[in-house]
């Protein structure tokens, strides 16, 4: 059972636009530590605004500590990575053996949460990447994102995971850990909303974000609202949706248009089950969606790094949070909304099935590939 702490200040930021200019003020007003964790970093136009904030704030005696996998920053000019170093930024790399040829359980364990801790005072949490949102290929309309600005009394939990998984990478780095902050105290924010930090790793916490969702679908009695870039859920998952339809619950589905990867396509394989029962399937196509949200009649929302697959839900380290506010998650609807009414195609079982053979053979071969991919996982954790 989820547990929710009162007293929190939760804001949404919506895309880099938002986020960014956040996250500098953010660093610019740290004292004493910041932890900072994604899986992207990239040295554009705004990795290199981060990275230059980030020295400013090591050169003032703040600890600095970025934490950044080793498989989705791979291609990290190395250059930037001395000159941070170099200015006082302490730099890990989560798993940084990359290989594109191995299935060994380690080289598929990848950092893929976005959390950042200023003195124990502010987090934030979401899906955003430290890349610029019109870093894009063919130049589309920028990427669509989320990511929220925490406040208040669930920070002690926030800043205690990236303490320790801090400090688990720098021994396996053979690295010692000094100078370091207490955990602040929780600040209740009176009048503030109900929260939980939900996370994903390997050991203790290996199904916590997928079991938030399901019991929040279980109890659903009005709408599902899903937002989610990278849609391919397990047998329970998909249940959970099409129960909720059965007894009246209107679920609503908006997901990623834009091919980026071949096992999107086991995406499509789900299309005529849900469709026939009832649960409306948006695409988003006027860019690249890479949206991790959720809102559950009207009070009940989400927002994270996890998307609803095998690799975020059985392998990834992955971190949400999730809201018990109506304001919150009104708000948040609105802006999901307004991408589906900008920028998204309803699928029709009509349009479906008129789709030709090729197109749903490969959706078939893709969801086949997925299921012999989540074999492999389950019987080797």
């Amino acid at each position: 059972m989820l547990k929710f702490i009162p007293g929190n200040q939760i804001q949404l930021l919506c895309n880099g636009a938002e986020y960014f200019p956040a996250l500098e003020a953010a660093i610019a007003q740290a004292q004493f530590e910041i932890y900072l964790e994604t899986y992207i970093y990239v040295a554009d136009v705004v990795g290199v605004r981060i990275g230059e904030a980030l020295a400013n704030a090591a050169e003032r005696g703040v600890k600095v500590r970025l934490l950044i996998d080793g498989f989705g920053s791979k291609d990290l000019d190395q250059h930037f990575v001395k000159s941070l170093q170099h200015k006082g930024v302490e730099i890990l790399f989560y798993r940084p053996k990359v290989s594109p040829w191995t299935l060994k359980k380690n080289r598929l364990r990848r950092l893929h949460r976005k959390v950042s801790v200023f003195d124990g005072r502010v987090a934030f949490v979401g899906g955003i990447n430290i890349i610029d949102d019109f870093n894009v290929p063919h130049q589309n309309p920028p990427r669509i994102d989320y990511a929220v600005r925490v406040e208040g009394a669930l920070l002690p939990a926030i800043h205690q995971s990236v303490r320790r998984l801090w400090q688990k990478i720098a021994w396996v780095h053979l690295q010692v850990t000094s100078g370091r902050q207490p955990i602040a105290k929780p600040i209740y924010i009176e009048g503030g909303v109900k929260a939980s930090f939900v996370m994903r790793d390997n050991v203790l916490r290996r199904r916590d974000i997928e079991h938030a969702y399901l019991q929040a679908i279980a109890q659903a009695n009005i709408e599902i609202f899903i937002a989610n870039a990278y849609f391919a859920p397990g047998k329970k998952f998909r249940n959970a949706l099409l129960q909720a339809a059965k007894r009246g619950v209107r679920v609503r589905l908006l997901l990623q248009g834009r091919m980026e990867y071949f096992v999107m396509f086991a995406t499509y394989s789900f299309y005529r089950q849900f469709l026939k029962a009832g649960i409306e399937i948006y695409e988003y196509r006027r860019s690249f969606m890479h949206s991790k949200v959720a809102v559950i009649d009207h009070h009940w929302a989400t927002v994270g790094s996890s998307n609803i697959d095998p690799f975020s839900l059985l392998l990834a380290r992955e971190a949400n949070v999730v809201i018990q506010d109506s304001v919150f998650a009104s708000q948040l609807k609105h802006t999901m909304e307004q991408t589906l009414y900008e920028g998204a195609q309803i699928v029709s079982l009509e349009d479906w099935q008129q789709h030709g053979i090729v197109k749903r053979f490969f959706s078939w071969l893709a969801y086949g590939m997925l299921r012999l991919f989540t074999a492999f996982i389950h019987q080797r954790y």
